[in-house]
């Protein structure tokens, strides 16, 4: 039987510069293979042939996906066999094995240090007027928040947190069990625009809650909150933060109740599509009626001005794209005989011995 393959990011373009949540996710793991190289097209194959290979085996498979180029993967995680690999340098008290691409796939004589530095100097200028353009966003953004903020009703906003918190968790307990949190995000900014991987995610969820609102609304609150009961009740939880203010939170699954609680609205907006979907509108539940029409002229400009540099953003994420794949072009034009099956029998070395241990 296939194996589910699940996708999201562990590292993200936000507005408060690249944030990573690697760590969290290596929690059950024993051994973390990294995979070194020059070219992310390759490290990328790499990985996808592994995932796959796992999935058709029937092992669950976590793909975990580049912000730089979200078609890309920056790391693959088989549950079952408590293994990672990944292309970044990852803090981590298990086995770690070092495998280079470059040396494995003679690519070394064809990649000029200096050329690269020049390249990867280059791409990182170019990202960071991206983080720039997403942090004078968020500084927009939170001009939005304040008109809704001012308009809420925080007892009606607590009264539904409670509701929600007695309907999913109620009196229900894992006795005996302290419940995981792993932190993740579903979505990010990419050189192709904003991408999300929410149906994929919980596709298998009984229950979706479909969180509307407007910006300050409480949206992250209320997750925070139902997130924090069902771990002190023992439950494994997983939690989405936003991929563009990581201090927020988007998205809470309880995948041991069939539970998910996501923010649905732009970029990432869902309509009920499952049989057991329900949509809670913060707006409509928390907020002094007619705020919309009364701070119009206000909500409609900040809008506009917040998306421009957040349309900017990415356009920058494109540009260091451009500019990486030109420099990876340029390799793979001069390389012979290239076979990246020659470093994908070494890392399924690591998978075998993995199993017998």
């Amino acid at each position: 039987m296939q194996g589910k393959m699940r996708h999201y990011f562990w590292g993200v373009h936000t507005a408060r510069g690249f944030f990573s949540l690697y760590e969290s996710n290596l929690q059950d793991v024993d051994e973390v293979v990294v995979i070194k190289g020059s070219l992310r097209v390759i490290k990328s194959k790499i990985l996808e042939t592994i995932a796959k290979e796992n999935a058709a085996k029937g092992h669950e498979v976590e793909c975990i996906h580049c912000a730089s180029d979200n078609n890309a993967l920056d790391g693959v995680i088989i549950p079952a066999l408590k293994t990672a690999f990944t292309v970044n340098d990852l803090e981590h008290t298990g086995r770690t094995k070092v495998i280079n691409s470059d040396t494995i796939l003679n690519l070394s004589r064809l990649i000029e240090k200096d050329i690269r530095r020049m390249y990867v100097q280059n791409i990182n200028r170019i990202i960071q007027k991206a983080h720039r353009s997403f942090k004078r966003g968020l500084e927009i953004h939170d001009g939005l928040e304040e008109i809704y903020i001012n308009s809420m009703d925080f007892h009606k906003a607590d009264k539904l947190t409670g509701y929600l918190v007695q309907e999913i968790i109620g009196k229900k307990q894992n006795p005996g069990k302290k419940g995981r949190t792993k932190h993740r995000f579903f979505g990010a900014s990419t050189p192709r625009g904003v991408v999300d991987y929410i149906p994929d995610l919980t596709a298998d969820v009984k229950k979706r809650y479909l969180i509307k609102g407007r910006a300050g609304t409480g949206k992250s609150t209320l997750l925070k909150k139902v997130a924090r009961f069902s771990d002190e009740a023992g439950f494994d939880v997983e939690m989405y933060h936003c991929g563009f203010d990581p201090h927020s939170i988007d998205m809470v699954i309880i995948r041991e109740l069939g539970v998910c609680l996501f923010d649905s609205t732009d970029p990432h907006e869902y309509f009920p599509e499952q049989e057991e979907d329900q949509i809670i509108d913060l707006y409509t539940e928390t907020v002094m009626p007619e705020t919309d029409q009364k701070y119009a002229v206000a909500i409609s400009e900040l809008t506009k001005l917040y998306k421009s540099y957040m349309k900017q953003g990415i356009t920058y994420l494109k540009e260091a794209k451009t500019v990486n794949d030109q420099f990876e072009r340029s390799i793979l034009n001069e390389a012979e005989n290239l076979n990246v099956k020659d470093i994908y029998d070494v890392c399924r070395e690591v998978l075998e011995k993995q199993g017998e241990s």
